[in-house]
């Protein structure tokens, strides 16, 4: 891995309780990757060889439908693993999801023999992946509930919500169509909700972004 020093204490910071043992293994094991906003990290379909850990940056995991639409599920941030591909990647099966970068960032690839071999060697580890999967099975809960107990007005809020708070920023530089491909709706149907939420005193509509005013 390049840039040893610095990697060394990005991993420590992100992971504290990792056994410095599990640290070395991952210096000598896992592969740097740096990618750019809109990179496409996986696909729907494609078998995964190694698990990816996000060190900077962010990624934008999401489902695609038989019909081409696309539904967000979740972001993952510094610290976090999908356990989506981590299942695919130890059953030898074909990724459910496709990931995006959603802003530059920074990722560390686990080959999967490697992290098989951490479940067993390595309790922290072990701890990491179970926690990676409980929380994103909170995750997915939440989208179902989302999905089928919430209007479309609300799931609307609860995206824009979760987009403030993954950014911590009240400015959403996100088109309405990109809006309506992540709730898998209609431009239209964004653009007038949005307008509707504006005269409510929720946000301002600018021309390149959406500001966020009282949605708490």
């Amino acid at each position: 891995m390049s840039d040893q020093f610095s990697t060394q204490e990005k991993l420590k910071a992100l992971f504290p309780g990792f056994e410095p043992d599990l640290l070395t293994e991952m210096e000598e094991y896992a592969q740097l990757r740096q990618v750019e906003s809109g990179d496409t990290l996986l696909r729907t379909g494609q078998y995964i060889a190694s698990a990816v850990l996000v060190l900077e940056g962010s990624v934008k995991i999401y489902r695609k439908g038989d019909d081409g639409g696309e539904f967000f599920m979740y972001y993952l941030s510094p610290g976090e693993a999908c356990a989506l591909s981590m299942v695919c990647a130890t059953r030898s099966e074909a990724s459910q999801v496709t990931a995006v970068a959603s802003e530059d960032s920074l990722l560390l690839s686990i080959p999967i023999e490697r992290m098989s071999h951490w479940m067993k060697e390595f309790r922290t580890w072990y701890e990491f992946v179970i926690a990676t999967y409980r929380n994103r099975f909170d995750e997915v809960l939440n989208v179902i509930d989302n999905v089928a107990f919430r209007s479309m007005d609300e799931r609307l809020e609860f995206y824009l919500k979760k987009q403030q708070d993954q950014y911590n920023c009240s400015d959403i530089f996100l088109s309405h169509q990109e809006i309506a491909n992540d709730l898998n709706s209609s431009r239209e149907v964004i653009s007038r909700l949005l307008k509707k939420m504006e005269q409510r005193g929720l946000v301002a509509l600018h021309r390149n972004h959406i500001q966020l005013l009282d949605l708490d």
